[in-house]
């Protein structure tokens, strides 16, 4: 499922998919995404490139496409892959820099940016 908070810039994803389920934040003010995924009990964090990620006014359009047609061809889909590194628990200043929202769905979990 997916909510657009227009006036706050958010865009929330859920994907229930058993072991695959996660959450997903667009933070469009701060500029940043992150998905928690349920099954490593990880948050990754990433910046959004505006060159790569639809602007807000286009998500809605795109899942209405998806919803509709089932077979979502896009040139933008974007499909991240994210490489273990180090992690760390969220900081003070991390969540001034990334925001309530991703602070709500990371905080105690370790980050992976």
């Amino acid at each position: 499922t997916m909510t657009i908070h227009n006036e706050e810039q958010i865009v929330d994803v859920h994907v229930r998919s058993g072991v695959y389920s996660s959450d997903t934040i667009f933070d469009y003010r701060h500029g940043y995404i992150a998905t928690r995924l349920f099954s490593r009990n990880a948050c990754f964090i990433m910046k959004i490139k505006k060159e790569l990620i639809p602007k807000l006014q286009e998500i809605g359009h795109l899942a209405f496409e998806t919803e509709t047609m089932r077979d979502m061809y896009s040139p933008n889909n974007v499909w991240t892959q994210f490489q273990s590194g180090s992690s760390r628990l969220g900081r003070f200043k991390d969540w001034i820099l990334y925001g309530k929202h991703i602070e709500s769905l990371c905080t105690g979990l370790p980050l992976y940016e």
